[in-house]
């Protein structure tokens, strides 16, 4: 997220980059309640899930036994999609 916040910060400022990060960092978190949110994206990896965050982030995660598994937090026009593809 480091990358996301430079970016936010330059554009922004810092003040509204981290509140932003802040809110990024709780959605994150609020998977452990509720992991089975985000859209199920088998086609890309097993088990991916991928959860839309106030239209310009894609939070890409997998759920686990015990844990879930952040893979990637992809921002704006960023293919997300086709990059995990690569990874298959």
């Amino acid at each position: 997220m480091t990358e996301l916040g430079l970016y936010i910060a330059d554009q922004a400022g810092l003040a509204i980059a981290n509140a932003y990060l802040d809110r990024v960092y709780l959605a994150c978190m609020a998977l452990a309640e509720f992991p089975k949110r985000g859209r199920l994206r088998d086609d890309l990896l097993p088990g991916l899930r991928m959860l839309p965050f106030e239209r310009r982030v894609t939070i890409a995660y997998r759920v686990l036994k015990t844990r879930v598994e952040i893979i990637s937090i992809a921002y704006g026009g960023r293919d997300l999609e086709r990059e995990l593809r690569k990874t298959k």
